[in-house]
């Protein structure tokens, strides 16, 4: 099933990451007032961060070099709001069942934001015919051309982020061979 992703705010990883943003926030409130200024604006501030650097690497995808740097922070974020998470679970501040869900919905994201760096020339192909005739024509100015409907790309997120074998430095991968 093919969709048209007009902005950041069409790709599902930015909706879950945005979705577990929110419900991090929500399960922050409960912890202690000491844990203010520590845990607390950590893990709110790392969560958030995933969803924010999902939407800049998408507005930076015509340079591929600067969509996959931007994915990587990104996926640093989600993991280290996966160790705040765990810091949480291990105070008491949330039970042990939340933690898991939380972390493994975590791993989810992940997962697709390493799909989406793996195979960022499927993310970062912006040729369109209109460039085509940019080149012949030379760049006229017109309302046309600023509209999204040209500039909006088909993409099949389904199958680009679909479960696959592991890739070399997935973080599941990694967990895999330490084990072995």
């Amino acid at each position: 099933m093919s969709d048209r992703i007009y902005s950041h705010r069409d790709l599902i990883v930015y909706q879950k990451s945005f979705a577990a943003g929110k419900r991090v926030f929500e399960l922050s409130q409960t912890f202690p007032r000491e844990e203010m200024y520590s845990l607390t604006d950590q893990v709110r501030r790392s969560s958030r961060s995933v969803s924010a650097n999902i939407a800049e690497a998408w507005r930076k995808r015509r340079y591929q070099k600067h969509f996959c740097s931007t994915l990587n922070i990104a996926e640093a974020e989600a993991a280290e709001t996966q160790v705040w998470i765990e810091y949480a679970s291990a105070h008491g501040y949330i039970d042990d069942e939340t933690a898991s869900k939380a972390s493994a919905y975590y791993e989810e994201i992940l997962r697709m934001i390493v799909k989406m760096i793996h195979g960022s020339s499927n993310w970062c192909d912006l040729k369109s015919r209109e460039a085509g005739k940019a080149g012949r024509e030379g760049v006229r100015e017109s309302e046309s051309r600023y509209g999204i409907a040209h500039e909006s790309r088909v993409i099949d997120q389904y199958a680009l982020l679909s479960p696959s074998p592991d890739l070399p430095d997935s973080p599941s991968s990694a967990a895999e061979s330490k084990d072995a």
